[in-house]
């Protein structure tokens, strides 16, 4: 069997897939690899897997940029993900960070803001990719603060960050698993957390609606999905080992560690939870006038 990852292996998507991946993995008595492809910011992988012989044998991890923000985003996206795959279940969802290296002039997100302000398009940042979580969530505090920053996408949270440390680009927002050990290390500078509460995991970071836009949240989401005509009896075979897995003491502790909520929702739930989002973002994308060929 094989997991499908539409991001680069060290992002966060790639480090819940592969804590979750293990406890399904030995669930059903087999080996659950890992594959990463972050080509095309995910379209690749999210082809593939829909491409799929619908056995049980290929899941694909699921996030908002491949499955709910892509199709409105690339202009040549050729498969529809919530047509083209039956959901699992949402594993888990998170906050993101708004980080800078520690070295940044910017102490503060008001101060990032008012850079990207007076100079517009001065500022860059990072991202996972073309309609990631990070990128879209740049987007949208962009719009809602109302400042100009320039994007540099990559093919994961991973080289973005490593980019950030060395200076080429001026800040980035990310999934708390990604970028959790650097905060602790003081490798990065937190500024600020996108959800509206501040974060369990560093309680001392204000939330962008504290720092001043009380309407700006933003998440990132991490679920299973599998090929669409998967047997119903192997489907749901492999939802309950993946449930299973999620509500375990210790990937549970592992997961909320990493600052992810443990969900496992049944695949309705999943369904409409999608739909929703795919509205949400594709809003957000024509009121940014993106597209990418």
């Amino acid at each position: 069997m094989k997991l499908l990852v539409p991001y680069a292996a060290g992002g966060g998507t790639d480090a819940i897939a592969r804590l979750v991946a293990q406890g399904v993995g030995e669930r059903l008595g087999q080996s659950l690899v890992v594959e990463n492809n972050g080509s095309a910011g995910g379209n690749l992988a999210t082809a593939q897997a829909a491409a799929a012989s619908p056995d049980g044998y290929t899941v694909l991890m699921a996030n908002q940029g491949p499955m709910v923000v892509n199709p409105h985003l690339f202009k040549n996206v050729r498969v529809d993900p919530l047509t083209a795959f039956d959901p699992l279940t949402l594993i888990s969802a998170a906050p993101l960070v708004v980080v800078v290296a520690p070295n940044s002039p910017h102490k503060t997100l008001a101060e990032l803001v008012g850079q990207g302000q007076k100079n517009p398009g001065k500022l860059t940042y990072g991202s996972a990719g073309n309609g990631s979580a990070s990128h879209l969530a740049t987007i949208l505090l962009a719009q809602t603060a109302q400042f100009e920053a320039v994007h540099v996408p990559y093919r994961g949270a991973g080289p973005a960050l490593t980019d950030l440390l060395a200076g080429n680009s001026d800040f980035m927002i990310t999934t708390v698993p990604s970028v959790l050990g650097l905060i602790e290390g003081g490798k990065v500078r937190a500024l600020a957390v996108t959800g509206k509460a501040r974060a369990k995991l560093f309680p001392e970071v204000p939330s962008v609606a504290e720092s001043g836009w009380p309407d700006y949240e933003a998440t990132a989401w991490y679920g299973f999905v599998v090929p669409k005509g998967t047997p119903k009896d192997i489907a749901a075979k492999l939802r309950q080992a993946t449930v299973e897995t999620i509500n375990s003491p210790i990937i549970r502790e592992r997961l909320q560690n990493e600052g992810a909520e443990p969900i496992g929702n049944k695949p309705e739930e999943f369904a409409a939870m999608m739909e929703a989002e795919s509205r949400r973002w594709a809003g957000i994308i024509k009121q940014a006038r993106l597209a990418i060929n």
